[in-house]
């Protein structure tokens, strides 16, 4: 990797790509003086030829010798990089268990442009997954009825055009938000949908008019209202939406509040996170798109782009288990789980799983965790052949227990 480094600094530091414009562009503009003035005096055009000769040649040979500079750069970039990752065969696909649904895959693709903005893209994606199957293009209709969020997800069928009109609008506000500034629309999104959003216990309402207080306090205006900003600004707003927060925000609101007595000292207050957040629009951007997924029974995440990354993750541990395999003769038998465990993010870990330490297999409804008095936790099956009736000592301290004595676990 430090090959790798050096080769992308060293590029860094020998690409000249402004110099080579400004080279480009001041060729462009001697040939375009010297087209004026033989314009107008073509008497002139000999002379006017001549004297451009040597500059333009001049100009010629420096972008060519910064284009040769660059190109040498680029290939031994590339040398390094084809050193560092060589081409290696992908795992096998024997024991790809979604070869057989390709409509959850299509299902996968579609939701991820659609959740990205590429509506144009899964449009035509959708339209060409539906003529390939039924050899007819898809039904455009005007207009359809809205449809309970429930039947518009079943996992079996590509989403509905119920379904692109909510990513459509969810990336709209996304867009106001990230791109201009702009609040309002999702505060009005979450004031649409407050009694849904108060019943999952969300904060997403108030994130979004404290960030709105904050924007305004740091000078931004809203369009179409009085000229007032500033401190000003973020007062009259308080005034007018936070009183619905009190009765469940009453010290984050005297926090907004208590910070307009240390304005002129903002960065050395005790309000300084509150008000210098670098990161607080992607936050509650990020917040906003989670509550919004959620009412539509999705994660907040993409499937697809978890999925992908999961996956590439694992495959340096899959190649090497490939490798050892061959060398060994020996095959992979698991079906349903991979043959080693793939170490992965925490956000990654969407269900809790155990393994048993003594048969090393994951526990399931059939064979379920078992908590011995001790506090040690087995497989059922692992209890059944230690125990077998009787008394049995833990594999892992000294206690003794009788075998109904253990407890199911429920993770």
């Amino acid at each position: 990797m430090d090959l790798v480094q050096k080769e992308h600094e060293r590029l860094s530091k020998r690409l000249k790509a402004n110099q080579g414009i400004k080279n480009v562009q001041s060729t462009i503009d001697l040939l375009q003086s010297a087209r004026d003035a033989i314009a107008a005096d073509p008497s002139q055009a000999s002379i006017t030829l001549a004297k451009l000769q040597n500059p333009v040649k001049s100009s010629f040979d420096t972008i060519n010798d910064s284009l040769k500079e660059t190109h040498s750069g680029l290939n031994k970039y590339s040398k390094s990089l084809d050193k560092l990752f060589k081409d290696r065969p992908l795992p096998s696909t024997e024991h790809d268990v979604l070869s057989s649904h390709e409509n959850l895959i299509n299902r996968a693709i579609a939701m991820h442009l659609l959740r990205e903005g590429q509506f144009s893209v899964a449009s035509t994606f959708l339209n060409e997954m539906t003529e390939k199957k039924t050899g007819l293009p898809e039904p455009r209709p005007e207009s359809s009825s809205p449809e309970n969020a429930a039947t518009l997800l079943n996992p079996e069928e590509v989403p509905s055009n119920e379904v692109r009109k909510q990513f459509a609008t969810m990336y709209y506000i996304l867009h106001e938000l990230q791109e201009n500034s702009n609040l309002l629309p999702a505060i009005q999104w979450s004031r649409d949908n407050k009694e849904i959003l108060q019943a999952r216990g969300s904060n997403l309402e108030f994130e979004l008019c404290r960030l709105q207080f904050v924007w305004l306090f740091h000078g931004g205006q809203i369009p179409q209202t009085p000229v007032a900003s500033g401190r000003q600004a973020a007062l009259e707003y308080a005034r007018r939406e936070f009183h619905v927060f009190l009765p469940r925000y009453l010290r984050e609101v005297q926090q907004l509040m208590g910070a307009m007595a240390f304005c002129p000292n903002l960065q050395d207050s005790p309000y300084q996170n509150i008000f210098n957040n670098p990161s607080a629009w992607a936050d509650v951007a990020q917040s906003f798109t989670r509550e919004f997924c959620s009412l539509l029974g999705l994660s907040a995440d993409s499937p697809l782009y978890i999925a992908a990354t999961a996956g590439a993750i694992a495959l340096p541990t899959l190649l090497k288990l490939q490798t050892i395999m061959k060398a060994k003769r020996t095959e992979w038998t698991s079906q349903n789980e991979l043959p080693v465990e793939i170490p992965l993010p925490p956000s990654y870990l969407f269900h809790s799983i155990f393994v048993c330490p003594v048969s090393k297999e994951q526990t399931t409804d059939e064979n379920p965790p078992m908590m011995m008095p001790c506090g040690h936790v087995i497989a059922e099956e692992s209890l059944k052949r230690l125990c077998k009736g009787s008394r049995f000592k833990c594999p892992y301290c000294p206690s003794e227990s009788h075998p109904r004595e253990a407890r199911k676990v429920f993770l």
